[in-house]
């Protein structure tokens, strides 16, 4: 998950959680970004909380290699993860309603759920706009653009209302 934007960069449902399943899901991040293509003022940070498989000597190495900082949250402070928790809870809560006979029946249910996620729901605390229209610096236009649509809006009340007096007026007053 991009912190700043929310969006769902990259992820894949895995029957253990081993660092080769995290360095295997950031492998798909950094495809889908290309920031090993790019020059980038601020190196990419992986925030995790304390997991064996965050911990290893093993993934230690591969985030060096990659260049990406990583930051581990305070233990018993699971705050610091709120944004993926939330989204963690979320996604369970809609997953949880259906029952899944095989992998491969679960995996096509979370990638439309990551696609809902990233590209249909609004997030208020990115102003109300989806994750992808932030990511890819768009909430500007998406935001100016309901703007206009609210003024048009208002100025379309303002005239039924104005209408709606003089229809409710006595005949001969204006």
């Amino acid at each position: 998950m991009d912190d700043f934007s929310r969006f769902i960069i990259a992820w894949q449902l895995c029957q253990s959680m081993k660092a080769e399943d995290v360095k295997n899901t950031l492998d798909m991040a950094i495809t889908e970004t290309g920031v090993e293509h790019v020059q980038v003022v601020q190196r990419p940070r992986l925030l995790s909380d304390n997991g064996a498989c965050f911990i290893s000597h093993e993934l230690k190495k591969y985030l060096e290699t990659h260049e990406i900082r990583h930051v581990r949250t305070k233990v018993y402070h699971p705050m610091t993860q709120g944004k993926i928790e939330h989204y963690h809870r979320s996604m369970k809560n809609l997953i949880l309603l259906d029952n899944y006979y095989a992998p491969a029946e679960l995996t096509e249910r979370i990638r439309e759920w990551v696609e809902y996620y990233n590209h249909q729901r609004y997030h208020e605390a990115i102003d109300n706009v989806t994750p992808a229209d932030k990511y890819y610096g768009r909430d500007g236009m998406t935001l100016k653009k309901r703007g206009k649509v609210r003024q048009e809006t208002m100025k379309l009340r303002r005239e039924l209302n104005r209408l709606a007096m003089l229809e409710s007026l006595p005949n001969g007053v204006s």
